[in-house]
C-alpha cells in the first residue's frame, strides 16, 4: 500500500497544481511568451517528452497506455496519434479540463479517457505501456519504488519515467527554493542519486522479472531531468 509520506505529498500536488499554479502551468505549456527561467524549462519538457515518444513504439495501435500524471495531456495526444487507447490521469481536475479542451481539437487513430484520480488506482485496469514524465520527481526513493512495483504489477510491455537526478545545481536550487515563504513554494523536488536509485530498482523492489533498459538525462537551463526505462523480461 502507498506510504503515509506518498500520501501527504500527493495532496501538497494536488493543492499546488490544480490551486497556486494553475495559471502558470496552462501558460508554460502552451505557445505564449514566457520569462526566460520558464523558456529552459518548457524547452527541457518538450526535449524529455521526445526522448520518452522515442522509446515507444511508432506504431501503438492495439495497446493500451497509461499517461501516470498527464497534466495538461501533451504526451497522451501524440501516444493516441501513433494510435495507442490513452488513459490520461492527473490529481488536478483544472489540468484534466484544460488537457480536454486542448485534445478535442486533435484528431488520430487512437484515443484518449482524461480521468482525475490516483495513477496507481487498480481500477484503471491493466495496460502495455506506462509513462510518468515528471510527475515522480517529488516523491522520496522508497515512494518512488513502490509507485513502480505497483505499476508493474499492471504492465506487460514498458515503463518509462523520470526521475531528478542529485547534481550540484538540482541541489543549490533544491536549497534555494526553501528561501521563498512556505506559501510560494512548489513542492520540493527529491533529487535522487542515481546509483543508489538504481540499485534500489534492481535489487531491492519486487521487480524481479523487469530489467533496466535505456537513460537519458536532460539538461536545459533550469530544467534537469533523467529518463529512465524499464523493461518487462517477457515483453515482445
Amino acid at each position: 500500500m502507498p506510504t503515509m509520506s506518498y500520501h501527504t505529498r500527493r495532496g501538497q500536488l494536488e493543492t499546488y497544481f490544480d490551486r497556486t499554479a494553475a495559471d502558470a502551468w496552462k501558460r508554460l505549456t502552451s505557445d505564449a511568451p514566457v520569462g526566460k527561467i520558464r523558456a529552459t524549462v518548457r524547452a527541457g519538457r518538450d526535449s524529455m517528452r521526445e526522448t520518452l515518444l522515442s522509446w515507444l513504439p511508432d506504431d501503438l495501435s492495439g495497446t493500451r497506455l497509461l499517461d501516470a500524471g498527464c497534466g495538461t495531456g501533451s504526451f497522451a495526444v501524440e501516444a493516441a496519434r501513433r494510435g495507442a487507447s490513452v488513459v490520461a490521469i492527473d490529481i488536478s481536475p483544472t489540468l484534466i479540463d484544460l488537457a480536454r479542451e486542448r485534445a478535442a481539437e486533435v484528431t488520430g487513430p487512437g484515443s484518449i479517457e482524461f480521468r482525475v484520480g490516483d495513477m496507481l488506482d487498480p481500477a484503471l485496469g491493466e495496460f502495455d505501456h506506462v509513462v510518468a514524465m515528471d510527475s515522480l520527481i517529488h516523491y522520496q526513493a522508497a515512494d518512488t519504488v513502490q509507485v513502480l512495483e505497483r505499476l508493474a504489477a499492471r504492465t506487460s510491455r514498458t515503463m518509462v519515467f523520470t526521475f531528478a537526478p542529485r547534481t550540484p545545481m538540482l541541489s543549490v536550487m533544491h536549497a534555494v527554493g526553501k528561501l521563498f515563504p512556505r506559501g510560494d513554494r512548489a513542492p520540493a523536488i527529491q533529487p535522487l542519486g542515481e546509483k543508489s536509485f538504481r540499485w534500489k530498482i534492481v535489487g531491492e523492489a519486487g521487480l524481479a522479472d523487469w530489467s533496466l533498459g535505456r537513460t537519458q538525462r536532460v539538461k536545459c537551463g533550469f530544467y534537469i531531468s533523467q529518463a529512465l526505462e524499464l523493461v518487462r523480461a517477457c515483453a515482445d
